[in-house]
């Protein structure tokens, strides 16, 4: 399914690598793997349509016009803990990236999303930003973040995630319809404790090996 507000990108690799993923027998060094993997993917589709310049360069044998990058570095900003492992596998696509990180928990009462931590590169006005976590759930803590990397101003900003609710999507979109949504899957529902079903378990435990 793909609507103007988000896209599931459906490549075969990705599928393949997603359903791997969901096993709950796949090792911490394996999930990590696949993390990074299906991560360094989903960079290569979301950033295609960043904007060129094109500027004289000279190859061994002759001078030529050729395309760059415009403006500043790519920004990507992970959503503490399991964002982490996403920004690992789009370093390996765009390793010249600027980091930042927003540290959110969930309630447990509320399912609300909690900021402890925040911390961006400067001068984000002409930066195009990709806002990452493997899960979109309630959509509480994705919606914080963007409300926090909204105050920088950027170029640009988009939300990239391995697996969505559909009631994740659904509040995430009406809190910030302008923001588009990448993911692989979008999966069934929310269980009663806003866990995503099948979905693949806690993806910060998976990661780091903790309970």
């Amino acid at each position: 399914m793909t609507t103007p507000q988000t896209t599931v990108i459906d490549h075969p690799l990705l599928q393949h690598k997603l359903t791997l993923l969901r096993q709950k027998e796949r090792s911490t060094n394996s999930f990590r793997t696949l993390v990074a993997e299906i991560s360094m993917l989903l960079a290569y589709e979301v950033t295609r349509e960043l904007p060129l310049i094109y500027e004289e360069i000279e190859t061994p044998l002759a001078k030529m016009r050729a395309p760059l990058l415009e403006g500043k570095k790519v920004v990507f900003v992970n959503i503490l803990r399991a964002g982490g492992g996403m920004v690992d596998g789009m370093l390996r696509i765009v390793p010249s990236a600027r980091i930042g990180h927003i540290g959110l928990y969930r309630d447990p009462a509320t399912l609300g999303a909690v900021e402890y931590y925040v911390k961006l590169p400067g001068e984000m006005t002409d930066r195009d930003v990709i806002l990452v976590d493997p899960m979109l759930a309630t959509g509480n803590s994705a919606i914080a973040a963007v409300d926090r990397v909204k105050t920088a101003e950027p170029r640009s900003l988009k939300f990239v995630c391995i697996i969505a609710a559909p009631e994740g999507l659904q509040n995430f979109h009406e809190a910030h319809p302008d923001v588009p949504v990448y993911t692989v899957a979008i999966d069934e529902r929310l269980d009663e404790h806003g866990y995503i079903l099948p979905g693949l378990g806690d993806a910060g435990d998976r990661l780091f090996g903790t309970k």
